[in-house]
């Protein structure tokens, strides 16, 4: 199968890029430095792969910093996702994949956990606001006739390769420091909140699994639909330094609105054959020998 994945040079891009490959499928990417908000250079190497199926990955993926450049944010999730998809119109491509964001849930009832895909979208971030807007736009160009369009909403997940803004990488980061230091404490945010985490190796498995067997206009959660509280995450990373630690919350990194619980229902790709296959232990292990390489490789320098 020919694949041409956007977004190949980030977090997940990287993963996915490296399955495929594993799985024997030809794999194209946009040319380094093309923007995805640029139609003719798009347009362009997609014609030129003539992939089976394409796998949008690119977009502005960081929630929190999206509150700082709303503007950015929908000239590249929404904009890029319309840019992504009149190419593959325009190319022929049978099957696109657009990857979407669980935070596109937004508000919702404790009663409606674990969310499942018939939970109403209203999004209380730009970021979400932007995945839902590029779902609309996915969803109107399967309903005409463009391609095969499957959506995905992937809840939290992580591994070795992600950028230390996000929680778990942060942590494995701030406990390596203290590795380094000799112990001491380690500044945390709020341990109580608990989310949806996968590894990202379970994660590109499930994309290619959708690609290959979803159902054309429809929108999967990508979860694991186990809730697993910051403070076990914490807490697991702490016991595998064999350093002695001491959590201690910063009121610092303590957001000001923090869901406590973020769960998904993933009835609907299970049913497709996928299980995540990566343990929380070996997930959080491989993270923190990433940090602990990447501090070894900034001392060398």
């Amino acid at each position: 199968m020919r694949a041409l994945v956007t977004g190949a040079g980030g977090f997940v891009g990287r993963h996915l890029t490296a399955h495929l490959a594993a799985e024997g499928d030809e794999v194209a990417t946009l040319p380094e430095g093309v923007d995805i908000g640029d139609e003719a250079a798009v347009a362009a190497a997609v014609a030129e792969a003539a992939p089976d199926v394409v796998y949008h990955l690119a977009g502005w993926a960081h929630v929190g910093d999206s509150w700082k450049h709303p503007t950015e944010v929908v000239r590249v999730n929404v904009g890029g996702t319309a840019v992504a998809l009149e190419a593959c119109r325009a190319a022929g491509v049978e099957r696109i994949l657009v990857v979407g964001s669980a935070d596109a849930y937004g508000e919702f009832s404790p009663d409606d956990l674990p969310l499942h895909e018939d939970v109403p979208l209203r999004p209380v971030t730009p970021y979400g606001a932007s995945k839902a807007a590029a779902e609309v736009l996915a969803l109107q160009a399967h309903r005409s006739g463009v391609a095969g369009v499957v959506l995905t909403r992937s809840f939290n997940h992580t591994g070795p390769g992600q950028h230390p803004s996000f929680v778990v990488p942060a942590l494995a980061r701030r406990i390596v420091e203290a590795e380094l230091a000799g112990g001491g404490e380690v500044r945390v945010g709020n341990l109580s909140a608990q989310r949806d985490l996968l590894d990202v190796e379970d994660v590109v498995r499930a994309y290619r699994r959708l690609a290959l067997a979803g159902e054309a206009g429809t929108a999967y959660n990508v979860c694991s639909g186990v809730p697993v509280a910051i403070e076990e995450v914490a807490g697991l990373l702490a016991q595998m330094s064999g350093t002695e630690l001491e959590l201690v919350v910063d009121q610092e990194l303590v957001r000001s609105v923090d869901v406590p619980v973020v769960v998904g229902d993933g009835s609907k790709l299970r049913a497709l054959g996928w299980q995540p296959q990566v343990t929380l232990v070996e997930t959080l292990r491989r993270v923190l020998d990433d940090q602990r390489v990447r501090h070894g490789a900034a001392a060398e320098r």
